[in-house]
């Protein structure tokens, strides 16, 4: 009986140590895997930054999307002015034969309405939408998500507000507000720098203006004075 136990307890010892020597192997393994994957993926980027600069002088922008199928990778180069020197997609998850083809698509010389190359970044659109550039065949939401990022690097580049790569008409009404209504904004539902300021300000959420400085006639709060008492509508 003792001689089993014996045998039983160096059988778990072997098997503690083997797994012990393969775990440290795995994780060695792991780790020079590692450092290939990003030293290859640092060479993609330097080489990408030479590409897309075509050897003038500018900025390599590297930015980051979701398409169709996954977030991708595209880095543009622009010169001073803002303007397209070329791009490269660093990776992506498009659909092969489909969204997959905007790795050239947009950089087709002979093609002049979806050739981007030498255009003025920011609100470049898809002609479906209004633009004048056009998508890839049947591949309309990848083509959108790629002239975002070109847009997206554009604004990181030059601090200007990027366009989403669809017409301004398929955003939320609500969403566009004219000079007046951004002057007299209501304070607690509107973002932005235009709150209610001075003596027409209106406290909490437009339900309970103080005082004789109640929201009324043409600096009546727009679309949230449903309860303020007074003249407000």
């Amino acid at each position: 009986m003792a001689k089993l136990e014996s045998t039983f307890k160096n059988m778990v010892l072997c098997l503690v140590i083997i797994s012990m020597v393969a775990a440290g192997a795995l994780a060695g393994i792991y780790l020079v895997t590692l450092e290939n994957i990003n030293a290859q993926k640092l060479a993609k980027q330097e080489a990408a930054k030479l590409a897309v600069l075509n050897g003038q002088e500018g900025y390599a922008v590297e930015t980051a999307v979701d398409g169709f199928g996954g977030q991708f990778r595209v880095m543009v180069g622009f010169d001073a002015e803002g303007n397209i020197l070329g791009y490269e997609i660093l990776e992506h998850q498009e659909t092969p034969g489909l969204g997959s083809h905007m790795t050239h698509w947009f950089k087709n010389a002979d093609k002049p309405k979806q050739n981007i190359i030498g255009r003025k970044a920011g609100k470049l659109t898809v002609s479906k939408d209004g633009g004048d550039v056009d998508a890839i065949t049947a591949a309309t939401i990848s083509s959108r998500a790629f002239l975002k990022a070109i847009n997206q690097a554009y604004a990181e580049q030059f601090g200007a507000e990027a366009h989403t790569g669809a017409s301004i008409q398929n955003e939320p009404k609500d969403n566009v507000q004219s000079a007046e209504e951004a002057e007299h904004k209501c304070c607690g539902h509107y973002q932005g720098e235009h709150k209610c300021q001075g003596e027409h300000k209106c406290a909490g959420h437009c339900q309970h203006a103080e005082g004789e400085h109640k929201c009324a006639g043409e600096h009546k709060c727009q679309g949230h004075c449903h309860h303020a008492e007074g003249e407000v509508k």
